[in-house]
């Protein structure tokens, strides 16, 4: 341990020097700013939701404040083991053998965090577009299905290439295949060697760059190839390539470089699909989409055409006249303008590289295998995509990008769709944006149980999600985060949903789920809810130091309920109002056993005056109690007993 130890800091020692000197980018900056500082905040209160929304605003997740404090340190020494899991899968630096991976592996709370520190190993924690660059890599050498459209052909071989990766990722190739879309194959100098030709073209697409720039079976020495690579970088204007080759045997340095150009190249495929994919999508009438007519030889060098639908039902639709020439052909096709007293439904069509929709292994196996799809004809294939035109366009940017911006929503629609698509990385992406967004953390969850003042009722809180919803869709898809934040959503509001009907039916269809349900089997959504049920309350006796109030389960016990709920103290409201000195100096502390001069609410922090002037505490049924967790223990025991209510009018057993 000693000697790791001294190793860490000279390591710490060399990074520094380089850092200083400018050759190494600091991992972890210094973050001074409120954003930066509010996510700490948030960190150390295990705010999934809020989280969230600032990872999505761009607040940079491995920064660090002036002691050397990162999110991802912060949210794993707190214990917060669903916040660290959201960092990390929001490409969170844990790498070891670095000062900020190994500081956060050592001061994580416990052995669950730290152990899922340890499982993010570098392709996971350090580059988060790993998989994106890997897709790109492969289409190098990858012949089925075929994507390529380009050949270049050098004396003694030949690159399958593709027009849109050269159009995006060189200036050169976009001004000359912008002049001659059609061309499918390009002559390559004898005077180069080939090897420069395979570095640079490994380099354009996002392979690392080898150690020997030279086999040994090769005629050509390393200074020809090297003049070479000099000569072609120049021509396309990849000046970024040098740096790549210096980096030489410094495993952070290249990486470092490599993580810049894989940054570079997401930035210059996402102009070419933001200008020319978004940017030429059609908007046709459903009933005229089969007429659309796209040649191969387009300037977007597009392979088939996705088409979404929007909302309604196509026996809506007009019966428009069918004109030939009201449909859009080419690029540059504008939608074609609907004439009556109704809107006829509409179709998106987004024109689309192959290459790309490969990323999906939906997509991967229509287009190498014998369907129609596969097949060429004079023109783009359209092929219908079981989505709305939102929900597409999301998928789009996923597969060109690996950028996936889900809203609470569409999170839904994202998560059916992409499993459908067989994505699973968005899929996760989709659940993960439900499960914080969605107010499912327990920080940010309205407590309906209590009442202050003269009022007698509280704001109902307006539900962004439909958790019946969610919860079909977690059993569809078989997603268990989604099964997990379901129960806690219904838990921590169970007092608005224990009445209706639709939740009875909920359970019901749980229950339903074993094919052979034993008399001895449970029901898991409601064993669930049960548990959630037990932490939210047992949550606000611990916050305020009255765990006697719990018995040896965790749980609330009926006779405290009872006894808090019976004593002198605690009479009714007018006594309250009318004589608050009873409160404030005769209240016996049930809970801790002893007597005690101060109420239940002075001792968890609760404001005196709340207690003893005018505040009325009401339970779920309405009766008048002493303050909050009198009320709180009350209301644990009332949820329950309906509970059992229900499980009775459902005759089952659970």
């Amino acid at each position: 341990m000693v000697l790791r130890k001294h190793e860490l800091e000279a390591k710490l020692k060399d990074d520094l020097e380089l850092v200083k000197s400018g050759v190494l980018r600091d991992e972890n900056p210094l973050d001074l700013s409120e954003e930066f500082n509010e996510l700490l905040q948030v960190c150390r209160r295990g705010d999934l939701k809020r989280t969230q929304e600032l990872i999505s605003a761009g607040v940079n997740i491995n920064g660090k404040d002036r002691f050397d404090y990162t999110p991802l340190i912060i949210a794993s020494l707190c214990g917060h083991y669903e916040l660290v899991e959201l960092l990390l899968e929001s490409g969170a630096l844990a790498e070891r053998d670095t000062f900020q991976g190994e500081r956060c592996i050592y001061n994580a709370l416990n052995d669950k965090i730290r152990n899922l520190l340890l499982k993010y190993d570098y392709s996971k924690s350090t580059d988060p577009l790993q998989p994106w660059a890997a897709h790109i890599s492969v289409l190098l050498s990858r012949d089925t299905p075929k994507t390529s459209d380009i050949t270049l052909i050098a004396a003694s071989k030949s690159f399958e290439l593709h027009k849109f990766l050269l159009s995006a990722r060189t200036p050169y190739f976009q001004k000359k295949l912008a002049e001659a879309p059609e061309t499918e194959t390009w002559k390559l100098p004898q005077s180069i060697p080939i090897e420069s030709f395979q570095i640079v073209l490994r380099y354009l697409y996002l392979g690392d760059i080898p150690r020997d720039l030279v086999d040994t079976r090769s005629s050509s020495t390393e200074e020809e190839v090297l003049t070479g690579i000099d000569k072609i970088s120049k021509q396309l204007e990849i000046d970024k390539l040098w740096e790549a080759i210096l980096s030489g045997n410094d495993r952070r340095l290249a990486r470092q470089r490599h993580q810049d150009e894989v940054n570079r190249a997401q930035r210059q495929i996402d102009s070419f699909f933001q200008e020319k994919v978004l940017g030429h999508k059609m908007v046709v009438d459903s009933r005229k989409v089969n007429e659309v007519k796209w040649p191969h030889d387009n300037s977007i060098f597009a392979d088939c055409l996705l088409r979404a639908d929007e909302e309604g039902d196509e026996e809506d639709d007009l019966d428009a006249q069918e004109e030939s020439n009201g449909i859009p052909i080419g690029p540059a096709a504008e939608p074609r303008k609907q004439n009556g007293a109704r809107k006829a439904r509409k179709s998106v069509l987004y024109p689309a590289h192959k290459a790309m929709l490969i990323r999906s292994p939906y997509f991967e196996i229509m287009f190498s295998s014998q369907f129609r799809e596969a097949q060429v004809f004079e023109h783009l294939h359209i092929i219908k995509v079981d989505c709305l035109p939102e929900v597409l366009e999301i998928i789009l940017a996923f597969l060109y990008t690996e950028k996936a911006e889900c809203p609470l929503d569409l999170g839904l629609d994202i998560l059916y769709a992409s499993d459908m698509l067989f994505l699973d990385k968005l899929k996760s992406k989709a659940a993960v944006a439900i499960s914080t967004l969605g107010s499912g953390n327990n920080n940010v969850l309205i407590d309906r149980t209590h009442t202050h003042g003269d009022e007698d009722a509280v704001e109902v809180e307006v539900e962004p999600i439909n958790v019946y919803d969610v919860i079909h869709a977690a059993w569809d898809l078989r997603v268990q985060r989604l099964e997990e934040f379901a129960a806690r959503y219904l838990a921590y509001r169970l007092e608005d949903y224990i009445d209706d009907e639709e939740f009875m039916e909920l359970i019901q269809e749980s229950a339903s789920r074993l094919k052979t349900r034993e008399e001895t089997d449970t029901i898991e959504l409601l064993d669930d809810i049960r548990y959630y049920l037990s932490e939210r309350f047992r949550l606000r006796f611990e916050d305020a130091g009255l765990d006697e109030m719990m018995d040896e389960n965790g749980e609330i016990s009926a006779e405290a309920a009872e006894l808090l709920n019976s004593q002198p103290s605690a009479v009714n409201a007018e006594d309250k109002v009318n004589n608050p000195s009873r409160m404030a100096n005769g209240t016996k502390d049930l809970a801790l056993g002893t007597e005690d001069t101060k109420p239940i609410a002075a001792k968890a922090g609760v404001p005196e005056a709340l207690a003893s002037t005018g505040g009325v505490v009401r339970t779920l049924d309405g009766e008048l109690v002493e303050d909050e967790f009198a009320s709180d223990a009350i209301n644990y025991q009332i949820l329950l007993q309906k509970i059992d209510i229900m499980l009775e009018k459902l005759k089952l057993d659970a």
